[in-house]
């Protein structure tokens, strides 16, 4: 699925209200994906060797979220100071981290792959998207359990109303390859890409706000509240006036937003 809604103007200095002006959302196997393994047809095949399983989702977000038809060249020329990218994901690099410590275990530093080295840093997520779309504003990486998607958002937030970006793409990705399922049985593989801008077009959200509780956690870990706020954004634009989005779980408390047309 993707959405795009019409593009508000970006605002200099301190904004209030954020909108979601464009989402997207890419889960292996559900249409219009593609099957796991297939990102290529999305992505083209140029820069995917290596690449982590949520990397990868990641990145088919985002092209979604932009717009982009399968296949489009990757942006060339400077990057987008204005631009900033926020991404989530609590096991996105696990397999790699695993590998690289059994390797060191076995051996040493010499055995580890170099083309390992850059998927065993956690903000390898965050940073590929912001290389590979030539996204050149501030860019962050969130691994904080089960509310790591709205604990996103609320980041991506601020960095527009402190002044620090004019467009955020707020990204979460979870991999279901074997390392990750042994560490959390039942995770699903799967992303979903949020474009916020300050609010003048698009559908608004609320602050993030701590709640005491809330629905058992998905089943996409950390990649969640993106999603589900990216499904709420589909609803509100088909006609409900507002959705609240919760996520989290007994461990990591909840977070919980809403998402609201402009004239809620």
């Amino acid at each position: 699925m993707s959405a795009t809604l019409e593009t508000a103007a970006p605002v200099a200095g301190r904004v209030g209200t954020v909108a979601v002006t464009a989402c997207g959302l890419y889960v292996p196997g559900v249409e219009p994906a593609f099957l796991p393994g297939e990102e290529h047809r999305l992505l083209g095949r140029k820069g995917l060797l290596y690449k982590e399983q949520a990397t990868r989702l990641a990145l088919c977000a985002v092209h979604r979220a932009l717009g982009l038809p399968p296949g489009a060249p990757r942006a060339e020329g400077p990057p987008d100071p204005a631009t900033a990218v926020v991404a989530s994901s609590n096991l996105g690099n696990v397999a790699t981290v695993r590998k690289v410590v059994e390797t060191l275990r076995e051996g040493s530093g010499r055995d580890v792959s170099p083309l390992d080295a850059p998927n065993a840093s956690s903000n390898v997520v965050a940073s590929t998207v912001a290389i590979w779309f030539r996204f050149g504003g501030p860019n962050l990486m969130v691994c904080s359990g089960a509310t790591a998607g709205l604990d996103a958002i609320a980041l991506g937030s601020l960095l527009l109303r402190a002044g620090r970006a004019s467009r955020v793409v707020v990204v979460g990705a979870e991999p279901d390859d074997e390392v990750a399922q042994s560490l959390l049985p039942g995770l699903r593989a799967g992303a979903a890409a949020l474009v916020l801008e300050p609010a003048g077009a698009g559908i608004y959200l609320s602050d993030v706000r701590a709640v005491r509780e809330g629905p058992v956690a998905g089943d996409c870990y950390g990649a969640d509240g993106i999603l589900e706020t990216a499904l709420a954004v589909s609803r509100v634009a088909a006609g409900e006036p507002s959705v609240e989005v919760v996520c989290g779980d007994s461990a990591d408390g909840w977070r919980a937003l809403e998402v609201r047309s402009a004239g809620a």
